[in-house]
């Protein structure tokens, strides 16, 4: 009987762990599916933002913007700066995309501490390709557009003014963008940026620079 007894605990005592190490293992089975499940959910939503990025980028294109006023790449004649008349350059732009429901321009300049918008303006017209030297001071802005305010804190253009010494660079971007914007006049660059990120279907870029003489 003790014999038996003993042999009947042993057998018991055998079968507890197997039973534990049968639970463990299916808690790792199951850990290891919504792993797995978790990854692949992980890396399709991945390459899903991927595709959606490359086909935006894809339907973006890119178009041809210039000056009159100056060469791309070259120098801002004092006359569209604050040692002149600051006057707005001319602007002109073609071949932007069909889809086209308005344009905006944006002047910056990168060189400064931190980014410095010196002229935005949106609502342009889709059938508008120009704006005439002056536009902005003048006040001959095409109909239903508007201008922004810069970060002079004032309404319009404000032309180069970099402290003396090193050149700056001025970049006048033409954005095309695929609807009007709900946006009051005198916005700031910040509220113009979140209007349009979503809508730009196109832009042209011309860029040039001023230097101030060293004190």
């Amino acid at each position: 009987m003790c014999s038996s007894t003993v042999l009947d605990c042993s057998s018991e005592e055998r079968m507890i762990p197997n039973a534990r190490h049968r639970k463990a293992a299916r808690s790792l089975r199951q850990f290891t599916v919504l792993a797995v499940i978790l990854l692949c959910t992980v890396l399709a939503a991945i390459q899903l933002c991927k595709r959606s990025q490359t086909a935006q980028a894809q339907t973006r294109a890119v178009f041809s913007a210039r000056s009159t006023s100056f060469l791309d790449g070259g120098s801002i004649p004092r006359r569209y700066t604050c040692d002149g008349a600051d006057l707005s350059p001319q602007v002109q732009w073609q071949s932007a995309p069909a889809s086209t429901k308005s344009f905006a321009i944006v002047m910056d300049d990168p060189d400064a501490p931190i980014d410095f918008t010196h002229w935005l303006v949106w609502n342009i017209p889709p059938g508008v390709r120009e704006l005439a030297e002056g536009a902005s001071r003048q006040g001959v802005m095409p109909s239903g557009s508007a201008e922004g305010t810069n970060d002079f804190g004032r309404l319009g253009y404000g032309g180069p003014c970099p402290p003396p010494g090193m050149p700056h660079h001025y970049m006048f971007r033409v954005y095309a963008l695929d609807r009007v914007l709900n946006l009051p006049s005198g916005a700031t660059p910040k509220q113009l940026g979140a209007a349009m990120v979503h809508h730009i279907v196109g832009w042209g870029t011309i860029a040039a620079t001023y230097q101030r003489a060293g004190q």
